[in-house]
């Protein structure tokens, strides 16, 4: 009888149901269509006259012989090599993260065990910092790189990259370290170590999915950039979302228009990837408030 009584009735169930499938349909069909238009020529996917043109392809099938085509990811990754832009992305993402993760954890930390009263100060102020547009601090960095002749290349992008995330992952790991008992510290102490070895051998331990979820959001932030990496990075050296803006500059050429849709795609698949394999542990991170010692 408890069981029944606690069963929601069936028309909230139908509701529920219903609304999370609408929920899903709106928010997975922009990517969708995307996806299935990247598969089609131009006239096609972009028809004025019939829409249905998207979906049956007459272009596509009297262009290319078949409903869909390759020719836009071709286009893209051979023709315009696609593949530098992405190499250079994940160049960038991977040391903005590796630095950010060094720096934000340890400072995290010390912040989060400090006793002194200027630590809520250092974070107000990075979240003063952080919450100002990126485009209005990369400006300042313009003319000492022109002047040093380091504008255009990735190393000096990664910096001002961290430079912009760091006050994020530190008030992020911070609020993480806050949830950690200090005790572990302590018995750890008691046991010989001393405080670096305290917080490598017992504190990252605990912290790890917490860790993984901040250097995700910084992943995310570093590799959906386009403030900074338009205007830090030279041609030659740019990141896949200033390339898929340099793909929709060039749409008086016909063609070129899909070959920012396929780009696209293949900015956004990724990321669909990253979220599956790391899933539990974003939820850890995100629950971590719930560790106890």
């Amino acid at each position: 009888m408890a069981s029944k009584a606690q069963t929601p009735p069936l028309a909230l169930r139908a509701a529920t149901y219903g609304f999370v499938a609408v929920w899903l349909t709106l928010a997975a069909f922009p990517f969708l269509w995307t996806l299935w238009g990247s598969f089609k020529v131009e006239l096609d996917f972009f028809s004025i006259t019939n829409w249905t043109d998207a979906l049956t392809g007459p272009r596509t099938q009297e262009t290319h012989g078949s409903a869909f085509t390759g020719a836009g990811y071709e286009g893209a990754w051979v023709q315009e090599e696609f593949w530098r832009a992405a190499i250079n992305t994940f160049i960038v993402c991977f040391f903005v993260v590796c630095t950010s993760l060094t720096i934000g954890t340890l400072g995290g930390y010390a912040l989060s065990r400090s006793g002194f009263r200027y630590t809520f100060w250092l974070l107000i102020t990075a979240l003063i910092f952080r919450a100002m547009p990126p485009i209005t601090l990369v400006a300042g960095y313009m003319l000492p790189f022109f002047e040093w002749n380091v504008w255009g290349i990735l190393p000096t992008t990664i910096i001002v990259l961290v430079a912009i995330n760091q006050p994020f992952t530190l008030w992020m790991l911070h609020s993480f370290f806050q949830n950690i008992p200090k005790e572990l510290d302590e018995s750890a102490k008691v046991d010989g170590c001393t405080q670096f070895q305290a917080f490598r051998h017992v504190i990252v331990p605990v912290m790890w999915p917490g860790v993984i979820t901040t250097g995700l959001f910084s992943f995310l932030l570093a590799y959906n950039d386009f403030a900074v990496t338009s205007m830090l990075l030279s041609e030659s050296n740019r990141t896949m979302v200033p390339e898929i803006a340099a793909f929709l500059g060039t749409t008086y050429t016909e063609g070129n228009v899909m070959f920012a849709v396929a780009a696209v795609v293949s900015a956004t698949a990724p990321l669909f990837v990253l979220v599956m394999v790391f899933q539990r542990q974003i939820v850890s991170g995100l629950t971590a408030g719930a560790v106890k010692g």
